[in-house]
């Protein structure tokens, strides 16, 4: 046995594909961001539609604090077009995005405690993944735009 560590062999890199595996501009939990509200706009327009139309999806005799089963339709697909709005501007990258989109997960996340009695495992995995969007736009959505002002002033 030898007492030397064990070095790979060099080689030359292939072609111009540059990994950065230490992500200063936060993109992975950005994009996972932009994801979550894609997801749960997509799930909110269609429970509206089902609650507009009378599904048998939901409880009928059931009883609201404000409303009928009709209002609260109304409102998720409302809801739900501002989630896309919000999924779409943090994908392009827009300033103003970053705290469009902890607005609107930050209300999917209270609407999901409202769901908990009645679909407890998934409120609470939904709102689970709520808060890591929130945490990736808080933590990483600013840095987009600085990493990308730096690498214009680089590119001069």
């Amino acid at each position: 046995m030898s007492s030397t560590p064990y070095t790979p062999v060099a080689r030359e890199p292939a072609g111009d594909l540059q990994y950065d595996y230490d992500d200063e501009a936060g993109q992975g939990l950005v994009t996972f961001a932009g994801v979550m509200i894609l997801i749960a706009a997509t799930l909110n327009c269609l429970y509206g539609i089902a609650a507009i139309g009378k599904a048998n999806f939901f409880v009928h005799n059931a009883r609201y604090v404000f409303g009928n089963l009709n209002t609260w339709g109304w409102f998720l697909v409302a809801f739900g077009v501002l989630q896309f709005f919000a999924a779409f501007a943090i994908w392009r990258g827009t300033p103003w995005a970053r705290w469009f989109g902890v607005g609107c997960v930050s209300a999917n996340a209270i609407l999901q405690t409202l769901w908990i009695p009645a679909y407890p495992i998934l409120a609470m995995t939904i709102l689970t993944l709520d808060i890591i969007a929130i945490y990736g736009l808080l933590a990483y959505g600013g840095r987009r735009r600085a990493a990308r002002e730096a690498r214009a002033r680089a590119s001069q």
